[in-house]
């Protein structure tokens, strides 16, 4: 018997190819496999080979990326399904569904398209995230990662991913090269594939930023994300027709206090734009206050602050530069600002 094989007395017609190769001996009984037949596949030098607890391969090569990554899901969503027998076409017409689990860290970055995640066939160990009250344990290259509250998958290639903050964090918690942590944030955020704040926050939540190596590359990461968002600024005004503003300055009253730095700034109008890179850390509340007495202050003085997050320019650019557009309309009918005076920052 060989993985081309029907097994009787179900069909495995419904299965996509990588399922026809991966099953789990719950799958193989529901095929007329009994378990005697199983570990007599799977001896030493028989035709088939156990990757994990309960999953079997259907031939004796090692085992491809795609295989591997299969197996992985397969061991961690058996406990849920292990005493449900298999109806025809309970896999669907294409794939078994996975519950509760989820491929994270580096294999689901590399399904993400991330370049600086090695491929899976090369992982020792692939990542899979499960509820934390799971009677699972890691074994071979199965790694279990526990959450208290799973993210919603992404389905990717045919298989469950978590987004890319969670898959970065989990990453990131098992690399203690300070390159390659830098390497894969900062190809997070110039691949387009999430914001910075984003990833700030689930690295503070899994409790990283107490890692020197980390805190570097995250200091790298927003610094990245600020230039892309000032790139994305630039273009919002050139695309969509808005009239020039003066660039980075700084408003000081004559004379009196610095009021604070904006990112653009309409003179005439009395219309500043300001960037909310605001990183998700211990000290959020206290900058958000420093963000909010800066623009209470400015309006006080006649001047609109149009707030933009790096995230609504990324998704949404013509409905923020429309709302930059309405901003400076408005000014001809609001009573004339005050005086400031405007320096290069």
């Amino acid at each position: 018997m060989n993985h081309n094989t029907p097994l009787s007395p179900r069909p495995l017609s419904h299965l996509t190819e990588v399922h026809r190769r991966v099953l789990t001996t719950v799958q193989l009984r529901a095929h007329g496999v009994p378990a005697a037949e199983v570990n007599e596949q799977c001896r030493p030098d028989g035709p088939w080979q156990q990757l994990l607890p309960g999953v079997v391969l259907l031939h004796s090569g090692p085992p491809t990326g795609e295989e591997r990554l299969h197996a992985v899901l397969m061991y961690a969503a058996r406990e849920r399904t292990a005493g449900v027998p298999v109806q025809p076409g309970a896999e669907g017409p294409h794939r078994p569904t996975y519950t509760e689990t989820m491929l994270t860290g580096l294999a689901a970055l590399t399904l993400h398209g991330f370049t600086s995640a090695p491929e899976p066939a090369s992982l020792q160990q692939i990542d899979v995230l499960v509820p934390r009250m799971r009677r699972l344990r890691s074994t071979g290259c199965a790694r279990i990662v526990r959450t208290a509250a799973l993210p919603t998958p992404q389905q990717v290639k045919g298989v469950p991913v978590a987004p890319v903050p969670r898959a970065l964090a989990d990453a990131v918690a098992e690399l203690s090269d300070a390159n390659a942590v830098r390497g894969l944030l900062t190809e997070a955020v110039r691949g387009g594939h999430c914001e910075p704040a984003a990833v700030v926050r689930e690295l503070n939540n899994a409790k990283l930023l107490s890692r020197p190596h980390v805190v570097d590359a995250v200091d790298s990461l927003l610094a990245e994300g600020r230039a892309i968002a000032e790139d994305r600024l630039y273009r919002m005004v050139s695309e969509h027709g808005l009239p020039d503003p003066v660039w980075n300055v700084d408003l000081r009253l004559p004379g009196g206090p610095h009021l604070g730095g904006l990112d653009a700034y309409w003179p005439e109008q009395a219309v500043a734009v300001e960037l909310d890179t605001r990183a998700p850390r211990q000290d959020e509340d206290a900058l958000w206050s420093e963000y909010a007495r800066k623009r209470e202050h400015l309006e006080r003085l006649g001047i609109t602050v149009v707030h933009i997050t790096p995230k609504k320019l990324r998704d949404a650019m013509e409905q923020q530069a429309a709302v930059v557009r309405t901003a400076l309309m408005a000014s001809a009918d609001r009573d004339p600002a005050a005086y400031v005076v405007v320096l290069p920052r």
